[in-house]
Parts: structure tokens; sequence; C-alpha cells
């Protein structure tokens, strides 16, 4: 079984090797890719192609990874001195490699045109220590996917980015649309904590407060608690949420909504393709904007990031490649391939991304209210998530425990994990 395992690790660790240099002086960059559906890898792919076709010099060879297994590969492939050139991944994912010092700071790297294309609350998700560990360039707003058909019949408001439903306001409706076994909204939090947290810059949460010292506590105060409130008063008490899609994943809730189960599902804006692809003939649905608090639309996200690794021998022509990647034009087309928003200001206004077709205009509407995650630089973040807010928040919004215990664990256990990373 070892050698089996030290058979299986070398062939990874050899499909993700770095950079090399042939005799003949050309250079070979390994970009892995995180890009997994059908029109993002070939966007990703014929976009290598375009490049290698005019850099004989500087090949790039397109690595394909995974995002369920990339922390873990990376880790292990970093470890090995044998990671890709061309990092793809998220920056909520950055921070340890990033302070682990695996990934190049990209600083003295970066092109003026990137630089003052990217917002800075873009470069803000990938910047650690006043280093920049990755090029932010692909983002989705998490929005209401609702049954059109339904909502026009109810009579309610429809929210617009002008005008959203207040959180009080997007309780009050969904208690109104529920009854009859059907249901207002569904929640798919098999994974909440991102949702929770990102969600609740709206409403003035941050959750993780860094001080004078740079230390970060931990605190859930009346701001962080709106958000899970709602839901969990959704689920227990209005009965307008269904408890049964609490451990689902978004894309387990779509035949329950298509059959007419629930009226909303929140999801993240690219599950449009998913609906476009499976919604029954005739099916009339719509994207609205999340709920606002007393930040208005303001909501966390961890955008798709693109690094460089720092054992990599040839990182100025791995930032030249993406540079290419990344030019408007370019980044259009991997934006649409992942039917995301772009972080490049000039990308964004592509008439492509603002047509009433399949609704881009109403994600594009949100894309100047998007910032940093609030566990974006937090080291033990990971852990943190796993061990104590995961368990935690499922069982408050089970109606298992209380708000009380709800916070008692978020704090103080979530306050022990951090201690061991800022010692």
């Amino acid at each position: 079984m070892l050698a089996a395992a030290a058979t299986a690790l070398g062939l990874l660790l050899t499909g993700c090797s770095g950079g090399s240099e042939d005799t003949d002086g050309r250079i070979t960059l390994q970009f892995q890719s995180l890009a997994w559906q059908k029109e993002s890898v070939d966007a990703n792919k014929e976009l290598v192609k375009e490049w290698n076709a005019a850099h004989p010099d500087v090949q790039v060879k397109y690595v394909q990874g995974s995002w369920d297994s990339v922390h873990d590969q990376l880790l292990t492939s970093f470890e090995g001195g044998e990671a890709p050139d061309i990092i793809h991944d998220a920056s909520d994912d950055l921070a340890d490699f990033a302070y682990g010092g695996y990934l190049a700071d990209l600083r003295k790297l970066l092109p003026e045109r990137m630089k003052s294309d990217i917002p800075q609350r873009s470069w803000d998700t990938a910047t650690f220590d006043k280093g920049v560990y990755g090029v932010p360039f692909l983002q989705e707003p998490r929005v209401l996917i609702a049954n059109a058909k339904w909502l026009k019949k109810s009579g309610v408001r429809i929210p617009t980015a002008e005008k959203p439903w207040t959180w009080p306001e997007f309780r009050k409706i969904t208690k109104e649309l529920s009854g009859d076994g059907k249901y207002g909204v569904a929640w798919p939090l098999k994974e909440p904590v991102s949702a929770t947290l990102n969600l609740s810059l709206s409403t003035g949460g941050q959750v993780f407060h860094r001080g004078a010292d740079g230390k970060v506590k931990i605190r859930f105060d009346a701001a962080d608690q709106v958000v899970p409130g709602t839901v969990r008063a959704q689920v227990n008490s209005d009965r307008s949420a269904s408890s049964s899609t609490l451990g689902m994943g978004g894309s387990d809730t779509l035949p329950g909504f298509f059959g007419g189960k629930y009226a909303m599902v929140p999801l993240g804006f690219s599950y449009r393709q998913q609906i476009v692809q499976q919604a029954p003939d005739g099916f009339d649905w719509q994207v609205l904007p999340a709920p606002a608090g007393a930040e208005g639309l303001t909501q966390g996200v961890s955008p798709q990031t693109l690094s460089i690794a720092e054992d990599s021998p040839h990182k100025k022509e791995a930032m030249e490649f993406i540079d290419f990647l990344l030019q408007p034009e370019n980044t259009v087309r991997l934006a649409q391939g992942d039917w995301m928003l772009p972080t490049g200001t000039e990308a964004l206004k592509d008439p492509a991304l603002h047509t009433d077709k399949n609704d881009w205009a109403t994600g594009t509407a949100l894309a100047a209210h998007l910032r940093s995650a609030p566990a974006q630089s937090v080291r033990g973040y990971p852990e943190w998530k796993d061990k104590v807010a995961t368990p935690a928040l499922q069982e408050y919004y089970s109606g298992a425990i209380d708000a009380a215990e709800l916070r008692k664990r978020l704090v103080e256990d979530g306050n022990l994990v951090l201690a061991r990373y800022q010692r």
C-alpha cells in the first residue's frame, strides 16, 4: 500500500511539475486551471492555444486541477518543490500559502494596466501583510433565484438593485409565499459558514476583528446575528423555509425549485448555467438581488485568483501569460464560460455582461457592492470553519441550539482556535 501511495504521489507531482527550460532555450510553464464547466474549460484551453501560437519561446502547458482537492494537492506540490508556475485558486484559500512563503509577492510583477483596472476592493481579497499573492479575476454575488410566475401571481413587490428587499421584508414575503406544503425559500446550507458571513456584511456584521497588535479576535455582535437569526426564524417559527434543504448543496435544491416546492433559492450567480440547462421547458425564473441591511447590498466574496509559485524560475514570463489571459476581451470570455462577473472594470463594461437574457444585468449591477470576505486574511479560519462554525451553525439553523449557545461556540471556542495560529 505504501508503494502504491508513493507511486500515486509521484504521478501527482509529475503532473504538476513547475516550469522548465529546454536545451534550445524554450521555456515551458505549467498552468493549473480549476475550470470545470465545459464552456470554461474550452475558453481556458483556447486562450492557452492562442498564447502558444504567438509565443513559440514561452509555451504554456494546461494542467487540469479540481476544486474538491486543490488545497491539499497544492500543499503536497509546494512541499515537494513541484508546484505549477501559474496557480488558479480562490482568494479564501491563499492565506496559509501566502504566509507560508509558497506564493510569489506579485507587487513588482504586476503591469500598471492590471493594477489600475482591478479595483482596490478586489485587490484586498488577495493581500496578506501588504503583499499581493494572487490576481483576483472572477467573482460572483449571492443572489436569489426566483420562480417568476409564482412571485408575479402573489403580487409581492419585486426587488431591484436600486430598491432591494430589506431582511425583515424578505422574511415577511417568504412567509406570505408559504403554505400548503410549499415554502417561500429553500436555504441550501450544507456549507453554511461562507454564506452566513458574506451575506452578513450587508447588515454590518464582521465576526473577525483585527486589533492594533495585528491579532484577530472573534465577536458575534447584534449586526452579526441578523442574517442567521432570519434563517433560523424562517425554518423554525415561520415555517417559510424548508428544514430538509439545510443539509443540501445548491444543486440539490433545483429539482424541488423546478417542481414548484420553493419560490426562491439563494445561490451563487453562476448557478444560472445549471438552471438554463436543467429547467423544464416553459419554467419562468429570474434573478433578484440578495436582501439589503444597514450597509445596503454589500456582501463578501472570495474571487477566483491566479497566483505564481514562489519557486517558479520564470515569474516574469508567468505574469506575462496572466496579463494576456486577463486582457479585458479575454476576461469576458472567461466570465461567460464560468457565468460569473469579471473584477476588471473594462471587462465589466462589455455589453455581453449587461443583457436581460439570463439576467446578466442584474448580477452586473451588484458588482460595485462586492467586498473582501470577512475571513479572507484570518489564519486558522479553515480550522475554525470546519471544527467550530459549521457544526454550530448547522445546529442553530435546525433549532437544536439557541443564539446564546451559538455565540458561545463561535466566540469562545473560536478564539481558542485562532490563538494557536497567532502566538
